[in-house]
């Protein structure tokens, strides 16, 4: 039996306004190449880098955030290799002296979180002959979180990742988007025999670039070492790469070891006592860390009245989360965690889905947290059936408006007049004698069915409350009559 041992390396662009070295602006999304380019991130001669400070505390709230500890002392260092997308032929980086050391998430301790410049981009030419260099990306910030080898399963690695993801996204640093590479894994995998203390031969898969390829690259990766190993093969210390279309792995070249890359200190820059600083105070940046989505799980149920399930559907977006407790605030009822349960269910159904519908986030929206808790509380209350309800928030995202403005422009109002839900009633119990005859029989669904026929009749506005009682009554009143002619 083999036991697989993984360490990740995780790099996240962070989303500074210029990047490390330099001002130029750092725009994911600007599509001209070579446009935010300048003499500092281009390597020209002579040209001189300077420090980002927002991008300095940005690793450290990432360090604080995550338990880890931010030494007195830390500086930048020159990694020397060479790509075509790498333009001085060396990358500014930390090794001996990071912004962060130790950690833990999810159970996995972490080893450093470190910080550097960014390569540019490659571009691929459609006849196989060149390619092109984009340096837009070349010099943005670029935060390196590496993992021990604690990790035994693709499972657990992106367990680890997803929940890293949305750290960083509730810090603000970094939108870490997987599909735009602003978050990228490299997975260093071995697995040794169950009854040995030393570890395998490591092997590197760099460049995962979304959740379910970590891990179904993880996992093939593990299944093709212990194929090598029952062969009476060895495995190789290698870099591999994860091929899509085939679902393997493949070899790309030998691994590097930390003495190939000629680490030595940067001379362009000074090294840095963050103890010391006037210009970053790591006490102000731990005051400035927000709550945590674990922390969110275990209050939100506590809180307001929803289930462990549900309270994570809402942390996994931010914005969704902020949004709900915005609105909850505003709730005007007696039965605040009544409304609560109400006001999740239209949130994560109706609201996502014309977020989704309509291609927006949530901070595109129009309707306010106030709005959306004032629709809730009027269904709450019995002024609006959930179909009107469902039907009004796609006018409240077109007008801005609140619930009660546009009830009254577009006559919207609950039926509840018992004569008035009688004579629907009655045309649905004449028009549905099936139905009517299964209920006498004992068929209770048969209930239901008349009560959405009948709110049909309606035109959705009817007070289902007062629907299933009148036809309860009307029921029970012709089940007597029959009776009795018998």
């Amino acid at each position: 039996m083999y036991l697989p041992t993984i360490g990740l390396e995780i790099h996240i662009e962070l989303n500074t306004k210029t990047k490390m070295f330099c001002g130029c602006k750092n725009d994911p999304n600007e599509a001209t190449p070579n446009t935010n380019v300048c003499p500092v991130c281009l390597a020209h001669p002579g040209a001189l880098p300077t420090i980002n400070k927002q991008a300095v505390e940005g690793v450290i709230k990432l360090g604080l955030a995550l338990g880890g500890t931010i030494p007195e002392h830390s500086q930048f260092d020159r990694k020397s290799y060479f790509y075509p997308d790498l333009p001085k032929g060396y990358q500014i980086s930390q090794y001996e002296h990071p912004f962060v050391k130790g950690g833990k998430l999810h159970g996995i301790n972490i080893t450093r979180i470190h910080l550097e410049e960014d390569t540019g981009r490659l571009l691929h030419v459609d006849d196989n002959k060149s390619s092109l260099v984009d340096f837009n990306r070349a010099g943005v910030p670029l935060v390196e979180l590496v993992t021990e080898p604690e990790i035994k399963s693709g499972e657990q690695a992106v367990a680890f990742a997803k929940e890293l993801q949305l750290i960083l996204r509730y810090l603000q640093i970094a939108d870490a988007d997987m599909e735009k590479g602003q978050m990228r894994i490299e997975a260093n995998i071995s697995i040794s025999d169950a009854d040995s203390k030393e570890l395998g031969t490591k092997v590197e898969i760099k460049n995962l670039n979304s959740f379910k390829i970590v891990g179904d690259a993880i996992d093939y990766e593990i299944q093709r070492q212990e194929k090598v190993i029952t062969a009476g093969e060895d495995v190789v210390q290698e870099t591999r790469g994860w091929d899509e279309k085939k679902q393997t792995t493949k070899s790309q070249r030998e691994k590097e070891e930390a003495h190939d890359y000629r680490y030595l200190p940067e001379p362009d820059l000074p090294p840095l006592n963050l103890t010391k600083s006037d210009l970053i105070n790591v006490e102000d940046l731990k005051s400035e860390i927000p709550e945590l989505p674990a922390q969110k799980r275990v209050r939100f149920p506590q809180e307001y009245n929803i289930t462990p399930d549900q309270a994570a559907l809402l942390v996994e977006n931010p914005r969704a989360a902020q949004f709900f407790e915005e609105a909850v605030s505003e709730i005007k009822t007696e039965d605040v965690r009544g409304c609560c349960e109400h006001l999740f269910n239209y949130l994560t159904s109706d609201l996502y889905g014309l977020i989704k519908e309509q291609g927006i986030t949530f901070d595109e929206l129009k309707i306010t947290p106030e709005n959306f808790a004032d629709l809730v509380a009027l269904v709450q209350k019995g002024d609006l059936t959930s179909r009107m309800a469902k039907d009004l928030i796609p006018k409240m995202q077109e007008t801005g408006d609140d619930p009660r403005t546009i009830m009254k422009a577009h006559g919207i109002q609950q039926i509840a007049r018992e004569d008035i839900i009688q004579n629907a009633a009655e045309k649905v119990l004449q028009a549905n004698k099936k139905a009517v005859e299964d209920y006498k029989n004992g068929k209770e669904t048969a209930l239901k069915f008349l009560i959405g026929k009948t709110m049909a009749e309606l035109k959705g506005q009817g007070n289902p409350q007062i629907i299933e009682k009148v036809l309860t009554k009307t029921l029970k009143k012709s089940l007597i009559v029959a009776v009795k002619k018998k």
